[in-house]
């Protein structure tokens, strides 16, 4: 999770990933944001993110995000 926050963080200094939870619902985060994140999440986890996993509920926190990360990385183990 650290991992993924300092990666949230250097897209977007101003926001406190660590509390915010609508980060899609309340318009916190723009496209550039969401597609920023999905590239380096995907270089960092070995993971990849598609268009079927862009719903606003796996972005709307990064605990969400977070949760998609893990479940992504462990269907890649099987």
């Amino acid at each position: 999770m650290e991992d993924l926050i300092r990666i949230m963080d250097e897209i977007r200094p101003d926001i406190d990933f660590t509390k915010e939870n609508k980060l899609i619902d309340d318009g916190v985060l723009d496209s550039f944001d969401i597609i920023s994140i999905v590239s380096e999440v995907n270089d960092f986890f070995g993971i990849e993110l598609n268009v079927n996993d862009l719903l606003p509920e796996n972005f709307n926190s990064a605990e969400a995000l977070f949760d998609l990360i893990t479940k992504m990385k462990s269907r890649l183990r099987r």
